[in-house]
């Protein structure tokens, strides 16, 4: 069973997510434009499933697919069915049955990819300690109430993440 748990903010995440990245940088090498860490790990004081996201713009999505055996030999599995996989390469290290529990989430995109607009929600959320504390007790009250139902506990926060990306795009276009 993958359970959701919720964890207070761990500051190694930040070192977690450098050493990952560097290990990535190295094996993907040149395909590689950038990596961001993102998602609630990346975000100091928030509460979150200690699993790190990391984001990684690609020169060629379609040549980042032919390197896959590359990052399944840092023991990440490519979800090939992906709803979203037109747009992006998804890839988790420790989901059962290859490990105890998720710890990272590779999201591999093009590097002009929409996707990369997720980085103004952390950027947002690190600048605004009152939204932190606010969808910290919610992501808690919700993985409460979808403890293993991982798809309805990330369907739930999704009024308040556009809420939030609302504010993130306007905060954005005035600086």
């Amino acid at each position: 069973m993958d359970e959701i748990i919720i964890v207070e903010y761990d500051p190694r995440w930040s070192q977690q997510f450098e050493e990952e990245a560097t290990t990535i940088w190295q094996v993907l090498g040149e395909l590689v434009t950038q990596i961001e860490h993102f998602g609630s790990t990346a975000v100091p004081g928030l509460a979150a499933k200690p699993i790190l996201d990391l984001l990684v713009g690609v020169h060629s999505l379609e040549e980042a697919k032919r390197h896959v055996s590359l990052l399944e030999a840092l023991k990440y599995v490519y979800w090939q069915e992906d709803p979203h996989r037109d747009e992006r390469m998804f890839l988790v290290k420790g989901m059962p049955p290859y490990g105890l529990q998720r710890t990272h989430h590779l999201h591999i995109v093009q590097a002009d990819s929409t996707l990369w607009e997720r980085v103004l929600f952390r950027d947002y959320l690190r600048s605004h300690p009152e939204e932190v504390q606010y969808y910290t007790a919610l992501k808690r009250q919700l993985a409460e109430r979808f403890k293993t139902d991982r798809e309805a506990y990330t369907n739930a926060k999704t009024d308040y993440i556009q809420a939030i990306m609302a504010k993130a795009r306007h905060h954005n276009n005035k600086n």
